[in-house]
């Protein structure tokens, strides 16, 4: 069985904790999400306007083949996010993550605003695909760079008590800049006629992202003026400069288990993730309709179920990462996983019916499974990682797994449903996930409450640090298994 590893031989002083007052950790994650709203808005504006999209860049190939294409350029920005966080990462050693994350928010918000920019097919031919081809790439390139960063930030900041509840607070920015998405896309869909969409108005919400960039940039230079939060940002610099002069991926490569586990539990939080907010709108809107011969459901009320399950979602996800600080990270994740094995079919038959109650039911199933994961596993993944290779490890198995099997859910899903004609295909595909999540979550211990892998205890309070040292400390004189499987030597 995996887990963080904890020196049980160690007996540690109060002195050892790493004590950081809870106003300043409040700012470093208002920083961390500020970014990840404005981040998540480009993406999720793409995601809710495809079907658009299709027929904008898109309109000489046929439903199936124009669909695939959609989602195959919305799969691209996943591919190249590896790249992006092999770029960014040493980047930010050299001239500092505030820098580096400036750089990412403005090159996201760029990309997308050059979308909004890019003519459609019928005015420039081939060159408009290519050219929304090469803004996605900028958009995945930045993406790459930021959210490892932000959850290994937050994840060893946060008191080891509180780390769940205030590693939720990261989703919960990315899910507000998804709801941000899809609201300015309903209106677009409720203000203009469908004429006026395919013309002009489809670009307005892509014109948005950058002043919303620019905001967020604000904003975040804002809240890292203070004292406090810039000593705890160059505290966080120099930590990773000196670990990564020392770590290689051979260092990784010893720990492949956990980077594998990694990998699964990254899957199955993020297929769900994408399967509802980038694959479900044009499922419901454009493939039942086509493939069941009936009516459809209309794009407005489908953006409008989804805005709901999205505020539903939004504000759980506070709630069970609390509640995860109390019962622990596993109960949580495996109720997911094993929900998406169990329901996985009853909810895509609720949502095929295209009764609206019914869809509505069936997209909140999916809704509440995905943030089962949302709200524990950024406190969850980045305890699989010893401090000194954690940023390394957590980026290249996050990002190989979302590039390769999450962001592409859409691409595959839609591809299997137009080629097989099974409807239930995104029904199989969650399933799959479920059995590969619920592997990986029985693969690891209870991350709950521990110090991170090589790491100091944690406290919001002196009083705070010295009953975990003398919990920590009663807990190994008492034979209590806190370590729980050997280090490798070579990342000792």
């Amino acid at each position: 069985m995996l887990s963080q590893h904890v020196e049980s031989d160690r007996e540690w002083k109060p002195s050892d904790c790493t004590v950081t007052e809870p106003a300043t950790v409040k700012r470093a994650i208002s920083a961390a999400s500020v970014g990840n709203v404005a981040e998540w808005y480009d993406f999720g504006v793409y995601a809710f306007f495809e079907p658009v999209i299709q027929k904008v860049f898109f309109s000489n190939l046929s439903h199936p083949m124009g669909e695939i294409a959609t989602f195959g350029l919305f799969a691209v920005a996943f591919l190249i996010r590896p790249l992006g966080g092999a770029f960014f990462g040493p980047l930010a050693d050299r001239i500092g993550r505030n820098k580096v994350l400036a750089a990412t928010m403005i090159l996201m918000a760029v990309g997308t605003f050059a979308i909004g920019c890019i003519p459609s097919q019928e005015s420039i031919g081939i060159l408009a695909p290519l050219l929304l081809l090469a803004a996605r790439l900028v958009q995945g390139f930045s993406t790459g760079g930021e959210y490892g960063s932000a959850m290994t930030f937050i994840a060893e900041y946060a008191p080891d008590r509180k780390r769940g509840f205030l590693g939720s607070w990261l989703e919960f920015g990315t899910f507000t800049g998804y709801l941000l998405g899809a609201i300015v896309v309903t209106t677009a869909h409720v203000a203009l006629t469908e004429e006026q969409l395919l013309d002009w108005g489809w670009r307005l919400p892509f014109f948005l992202a950058l002043p919303l960039g620019l905001i967020g940039l604000y904003l975040r230079s804002q809240l890292a003026e203070t004292p406090a939060f810039a000593a705890l940002e160059r505290q966080a610099e120099e930590r990773e400069k000196t670990q990564r002069a020392t770590q290689t991926y051979r260092d990784v490569l010893v720990l492949w288990p956990y980077a594998l586990v990694c990998m699964g539990l990254v899957l199955a939080w993020n297929v769900p993730n994408y399967m509802l907010t980038a694959y479900m709108p044009t499922y419901v809107t454009q493939t039942l309709p086509t493939m069941q011969g009936s009516g459809g459901m209309s794009a407005t009320a489908s953006q409008i179920l989804q805005i709901v399950v999205m505020v539903i979602a939004l504000l759980a996800i506070p709630l069970i990462g609390r509640l995860s600080d109390r019962f622990g990270r596993k109960p949580f994740a495996l109720a997911g996983a094993v929900g998406l094995v169990v329901l996985a079919l009853p909810m895509i038959l609720l949502i095929r019916s295209q009764n609206q109650a019914a869809v509505f039911l069936g997209l909140l199933m999916m809704g509440l499974l995905l943030i089962c994961f949302s709200a524990t596993m950024p406190s969850t993944l980045p305890a699989l990682f010893p401090t000194n290779i954690r940023a390394t490890g957590l980026s290249i198995a996050f990002n190989v797994s979302v590039s390769l099997f999450a962001g592409t859910t859409s691409l595959v899903v839609g591809s299997l449903v137009a080629f097989t004609g099974d409807l239930n295909w995104p029904a199989y595909y969650l399933m799959i996930a479920g059995a590969i999540g619920t592997a990986s979550i029985l693969a690891i211990r209870e991350p709950n409450g521990a110090c991170m892998w090589g790491s100091a205890p944690a406290a919001a309070s002196e009083a705070e640090a010295r009953d975990l040292v003398a919990r920590s400390n009663a807990a190994s004189a008492g034979g209590t298994p806190v370590s729980l499987t050997p280090m490798p030597r070579q990342v000792a």
